[in-house]
């Protein structure tokens, strides 16, 4: 909608070197994990900042790193994880439920109801409700992808020039040019969460027997995700010439139209494919959002209320609360907020993700060897 064609190229070019970052990260949050106690997994960049700066003899520096990151990735999940789901959503639903344009109040309440029934139940409801409706949401919508580009194979070098000529337009000078690039990153960065250090906080929860092994497994998403299905996305907004988008519809709408005008009745479809992905996206976040605030709080919480519960619900109260704030709320204001928290996020992370890249690299190579020795079995 704002970067045109040519911000593809430059989201495939990001997608690329978000599988080098998305590597690194989720493996030093296997490397850097703390399991408690009572068995509560505590990971993330807020940990391989404070425990592995720690190591090098920068304990302070790591652990204000830590706070920083924290503080950010609260913001990230009310702005990013939160209210731009529920916005972003709502202008392709309400195409199709109208009482949902003068009364988008009651969206958000909808969906607040329902991630709170989610999340509510810890980490392993969340785990559970990602994983029964991914699959099928992304299956539903690569289906009507590749039925789009099959039936228009020959068009795809023409729009793949399109593609490569918008990236490099001359028409707009260096300041149109540099404008696409940066859309493509911030969408492409926005879409894998590559380099900003939020999925990290999931994949340390994990239970695998190499930290490298987590690594691998990580690198895989924002190729999927960015590089191949933002790209399927995009062939699609080309071929059906909604790109050019004279309706100045935004967001998610554009991409309705684009499936609507090959299946009229795909945008209903659509539409619960897009309230899914929304619907994950947000409890993934408030898990990424709690332990943020559990890092910051929780002990503090905990010593004066006596009940380790208490930190956790005034988060989700907060998060919920955001949730109707968000549909409520003007999308270009919203889009503006995420995207300076996830920029934000990605300061201390990335910091830290080459400050500690050689301690990631030495797991790496002890790692091969173990494989190709036959010391470690493949899969095992």
């Amino acid at each position: 909608m704002v970067g045109g064609p040519g911000a593809t190229f430059w989201m495939i070019i990001a997608g690329f070197f978000g599988m080098t970052s998305k590597f690194t990260e989720a493996t030093l949050a296997q490397m850097y994990r703390e399991v408690r106690p009572d068995g509560h997994i505590m990971g993330g960049a807020m940990e391989y900042l404070s425990r592995g700066f720690a190591d090098k003899g920068w304990a302070k520096t790591g652990k204000a790193l830590a706070i920083l990151f924290c503080i950010l990735t609260i913001g990230g999940s009310f702005g990013a994880g939160n209210a731009f789901q529920v916005s972003q959503s709502l202008t392709a639903v309400k195409l199709q439920i109208p009482i949902l344009v003068d009364q988008p109040w009651i969206y958000g309440v909808v969906m607040a109801t329902l991630v709170a029934v989610v999340i509510i139940g810890g980490i392993r409801r969340i785990a559970h409700t990602a994983e029964a409706i991914v699959p099928t949401m992304v299956g539903i919508y690569l289906l009507a992808c590749i039925w789009i580009i099959l039936t228009n194979a020959a068009h795809i070098p023409a729009a793949i020039g399109t593609i490569f000529s918008e990236a490099f337009t001359p028409a707009a000078g260096v300041g149109g040019m540099i404008g696409v690039l940066v859309q493509g990153f911030k969408r492409a960065a926005f879409s894998s969460e590559a380099g900003i250090g939020s999925a990290a906080i999931a994949h340390a929860t994990a239970k695998v027997a190499y930290p490298v092994r987590q690594g691998i497994v990580a690198l895989m998403e924002p190729f999927i995700d960015t590089v191949v299905i933002c790209t399927m996305t995009a062939l699609v907004l080309i071929f059906t010439d909604t790109y050019n988008n004279p309706l100045g519809l935004e967001g998610a709408q554009l991409t309705s139209q684009a499936f609507g005008s090959v299946f009229s009745w795909f945008p209903y479809v659509l539409v619960i494919a897009i309230f899914l992905f929304a619907f994950s996206t947000m409890i993934s976040w408030s898990y990424y959002g709690l332990k943020g605030f559990d890092y910051l709080f929780g002990d503090l919480i905990f010593k004066f209320s006596g009940n380790k519960n208490v930190a956790r619900y005034t988060y989700f109260t907060v998060f919920l609360v955001f949730i109707v704030i968000g549909s409520a709320s003007n999308l270009g204001s919203v889009i503006d907020f995420s995207d300076m928290m996830i920029l934000s996020m990605g300061f201390p992370n990335i910091l830290g993700l080459l400050i500690l890249a050689p301690e990631v690299r030495r797991d790496l190579n002890d790692y091969w060897k173990k494989l190709k020795s036959g010391e470690i079995k493949k899969y095992k």
